[in-house]
């Protein structure tokens, strides 16, 4: 596993958990609770991406700068 797929997974469980009325003991020591539910859906999103971004650059997908593109043929 990757970082991003880990720190993927500990924001889905947090987020979980938040939703749930629970409150966690974040990464950094922090006390989170449902108030800081946006943030931390703030971050899954985020790493929601960088895990999208390693598995495409895994899979061979075409890239410029780091992003992905698509090219559409026009001819028929």
């Amino acid at each position: 596993m990757s970082t991003a797929t880990d720190m993927l997974a500990k924001y889905l469980a947090a987020e979980s958990a938040l939703t749930e009325g629970k409150s966690i003991s974040w990464v950094d020591g922090r006390q989170l609770t449902r108030e800081d539910l946006a943030e931390i859906r703030k971050g899954r999103k985020e790493w929601e991406r960088r895990v999208a971004a390693e598995e495409a650059q895994a899979a061979g997908a075409p890239t410029i700068g780091g992003l992905g593109y698509a090219v559409a043929r026009l001819d028929g």
